[in-house]
Order: C-alpha cells, then structure tokens, then sequence
C-alpha cells in the first residue's frame, strides 16, 4: 500500500491532517501567507526533531541536498533558513500546542491497557516540572536569576505509555506548585507528586473533586495521630496512620483526615513519609504508586536527550515555545505509529532507525519489524584479538 512512498511521508500520514487545518485557521496561521504554510513548517521541524538536526542552516543544507524529494516528503515550498526563522519568529505557538493536544487525544486510548508496574484500574498521572537553562543575553525574555535564563517545563504524565497529558511552558521564576491551579482534577484518578507541590489548600481542592493523591511529606510538616493500622513490616513498611494536620495555615487549607505512611526503602536505607488521601489501597501499594513516579523523571531525561528542546533554532519566545510543542508532537506521533503497527520496539530504538531511513520507500510497518527481527550476531569466542 505504501510502496514508493518515503518514510516520512509514511509517517506523517498518521498525522489528523483536517484537525490540524482548523488549528491554524483558529489562530489565522495562514494570514498574509503566500508560500511556506505552517504545514510546510511543521514538517521541516519534525524533520529536524527526527533526523537529530542541530541548526537552521542544518536542516537547510539536509533537505536542499534532497530538494527532488521535498515534494514526495508532504513539503510543497522549497526550504530557506530564514524563512524558516521568520515562520518560527511569527507563527503563534498555540497552533502547534493545540495540534499536540489532538495528538495526545489520540494516543491516549491506544495505551488505556497499558501495564505501568501496578495493577491498578484507574488512571494514575505523575506531575513534575524540569527547568531548560538557557543563556540570559540570548533569551532575555526568560530571566531566571541575575544571570541566567532559563524556562520550565511543566508536565502532566500518564503512567500508561508514557503520554504527557498536560504540558504547560512558563519562564524560571514560576513556582512549579502554581500549576495546580490550572490543573482540572480527574474524579478517581491518582495524582503523584514530589514536595515542591505540597500546597494543602490546592490539594484541597483534588480532594473535593474526587481525586487521589501521593505526595512526600516534609520534615518539619505538624501533624496528630488519630489511629494506627496494622502493617507487614517484611515489605519495609514501618507504620500507616490516619492523622490531622495541626499547623494553624496547613490545618486550614485542608481539614480533612490524611494518611500518613513511613516506608523504609530496602535499596538505599532511607525513610520516607508518604501522604495520601486515599485510606482503601493497601499501604506497600501506595508506596509502589509513588516510586512509578520516576517514569516523569525518565520521559524528561529522555526527550532531553533524543528530542532538540535544550539548542534551540530561534531565540523568540515564541519561536521556543513552537519547538517545544513541535519535539513534543513527533514524540506522541512515533509513539502512536507503534501502537498501531504493534511495534515490540521502544520508542528510543524506533526513532534511531527513522532517522536514518527518512528518504527509503520501504514499506514503514516492514523496515520497523524486519529490523527488530534482525539480531546482531554475537561475536565468535575465536576471533583475533587486535591487541594483546
């Protein structure tokens, strides 16, 4: 079916082409555009985000190497640096987030059975923030401190599959525990996070709504022991009470009883107290919830490392906050690609292979499962050693 198509051009049929459309023309992406449309844009940025391109001028001399095949790629417009500058600069980012968004809307449904470490039914996220440096005399727009730059981002993880939900872009000096306020609780989901959000007046509010969460409680953190449940102290758990806060601002923002449980980690000795506002899973289970919280630490350290989100191709706002939501897209669509081809692959080894397979007409499903079929072969205990 796709024989003679590239790669790309296979890969980028999976994308919503019509929601897309609406997107730009929400945000009059079109206006006073005579050539280069923002889908010509978004295509020659996946490009880049795919193919690990590392500057403008890069992804120029990459695709006007290949110019007969431009067209074949979805690009209809012939590729110049500054315009593509100039469309980064100007094209409002909420085309690209919302088209994200759509992404992830779809995504979602096709990891929902997705295992995430614990066998639990109702959809768990985990919420963390990471912080991109950035050079202050380059992006001035994103003071930090007296002399440094930076922006953060702040994400809303589902355990299943990995999928950012929310994804939410400020400057430095914004206070990761703010994002609260513009999360929408989900009744019965769990909620987890580290204590830079413990904010008992907003997580007041996940409470009424339904909402579970998992947080660490702080050092100096008041609390009263109103009752103590049984616990297997063979699994590292030391105590499970139910308490009140006593602080006079904490007891404020949330009257309600809390679940206090003190877990010794077998691996590196270390106590930790977790709260919770769920009292019906059993106590090592929330413990468990709260470590499967690594899984935003990771998908941070690997879009860092696989996604251009640390050197940018513009110093706008705008210009990042497009490649941003542009990174964050090709990851949720080679993610989407994998679960539809039933791709036993990881998503770090799927991008390596299309980085370097953009410009094949091999048919997308047959490259990705052919080349996971393919085991290197193991190196002969008989072969000459080059140095003794």
């Amino acid at each position: 079916m796709n024989r003679g198509k590239l790669v790309f051009a296979q890969l980028m049929q999976h994308l919503p082409l019509t929601t897309f459309r609406r997107c730009v023309t929400r945000y009059r992406g079109a206006f006073k555009v005579k050539s280069f449309s923002c889908l010509d844009q978004f295509l020659c940025m996946a490009f880049a985000q795919l193919t690990f391109r590392e500057s403008l001028r890069d992804i120029e001399v990459c695709l006007r190497a290949q110019s007969s095949k431009l067209y074949h790629l979805g690009i209809r417009s012939a590729v110049a640096r500054n315009t593509l500058a100039n469309a980064n600069a100007v094209r409002d980012w909420r085309i690209y987030a919302e088209f994200a968004q759509s992404l992830i809307g779809i995504a979602r449904p096709l990891y929902a059975q997705e295992s995430f470490g614990v066998d639990l039914q109702e959809t768990v996220y985990a919420l963390d923030t990471t912080t991109i440096d950035l050079c202050l005399s380059v992006f001035p727009w994103a003071v930090f401190r007296t002399a440094k730059a930076a922006i953060k981002l702040h994400t809303l993880l589902d355990l299943r599959g990995n999928i950012p939900t929310f994804i939410h872009i400020s400057d430095g000096k914004v206070h990761e525990v703010n994002i609260l306020d513009q999360l929408l609780p989900e009744p019965g989901a769990f909620y987890i996070m580290d204590r830079g959000f413990l904010d008992f007046e907003r997580l007041y509010r996940f409470h009424e709504a339904g909402s579970f969460f998992v947080t660490r409680g702080k050092s100096n953190l008041k609390v009263q022991r109103r009752y103590s449940h049984p616990v297997d102290r063979t699994t590292g758990l030391i105590c499970d009470q139910s308490v009140v806060l006593t602080g006079f601002y904490s007891h404020q923002g949330f009257e309600a009883p809390l679940r206090r449980i003190r877990f010794k980690d077998p691996e590196t000795a270390k106590t930790l107290i977790f709260l919770t506002n769920n009292f019906v899973l059993p106590a090592f289970t929330i413990t468990e919830l709260y470590r499967c919280r690594w899984q935003v630490e990771l998908f941070f350290k690997w879009i860092k490392q696989h996604l251009r989100i640390k050197a940018f191709f513009g110093t706008s706002e705008n210009a990042v906050r497009s490649q941003i939501w542009i990174a964050v897209s090709a990851y949720v669509l080679v993610a989407i690609v994998k679960k539809r081809l039933r791709l036993s692959a990881s998503l770090y080894e799927i991008l390596q292979i299309l980085s370097l397979t953009m410009f094949e007409k091999i048919p997308l499903d047959q490259l990705l499962a052919q080349t996971m079929r393919d085991e290197i072969q193991p190196i002969s205990d008989n072969q000459l050693i080059l140095f003794a």
